[in-house]
């Protein structure tokens, strides 16, 4: 019997699992209407809709990983992230994309424009995302002293060039 209850419960007690990805199910959260970010670590809304929330805790999840060009597209899991990657992660993470996309792929992705909660900018060759108010990308950003990683931001950065879309409802 035990056997079973354990089947029963691994995914419940280590997150969603996906492509060989563990997504968290719970993090840290703000009382705001907006994220915030904290050493690094992204606060979700507390009043966020939970894919939202998901995003978040997933992306936290790669902030220790290197930047790598043109990884991360054959699965979510991998051990660096370029743009494409990083926001896959984040949007799988939230149950929003069954497989990772490439920068080409986000420019068809979900609604065109603006989301309430989750944006994805996409160009040919550079996707970016903001979600909750907080700007998941790679480029080096806030601070000359960044190398390209995985990392949230909270500067904004100018949409020129780039294509808005966001998941259907959010």
């Amino acid at each position: 019997m035990r056997p079973v209850i354990f089947l029963i419960l691994a995914p419940i007690l280590c997150g969603s699992r996906l492509y060989g990805a563990t997504f968290p199910e719970s993090g840290p959260t703000i009382a705001s209407s907006h994220a915030a970010l904290w050493n690094g670590i992204a606060l979700a809304p507390a009043d966020a809709p939970f894919a939202v929330k998901r995003a978040i805790w997933a992306a936290n999840q790669l902030r220790s990983k290197p930047y790598r060009f043109g990884g991360g597209h054959g699965s979510f899991y991998d051990s660096g992230y370029d743009c494409s990657g990083t926001v896959s992660y984040a949007l799988g993470g939230a149950g929003l994309i069954s497989s990772p996309m490439s920068s080409s792929d986000f420019r068809r992705y979900g609604e065109r424009g603006q989301g309430r909660w989750i944006t994805v900018y996409a160009r040919n060759g550079h996707t970016f995302a903001v979600i909750a108010g907080l700007r998941l990308d790679t480029t080096p950003g806030d601070s000359p002293r960044y190398r390209w990683a995985p990392r949230w931001q909270t500067r904004a950065r100018g949409p020129s060039g780039f294509e808005a879309r966001h998941p259907v409802g959010l």
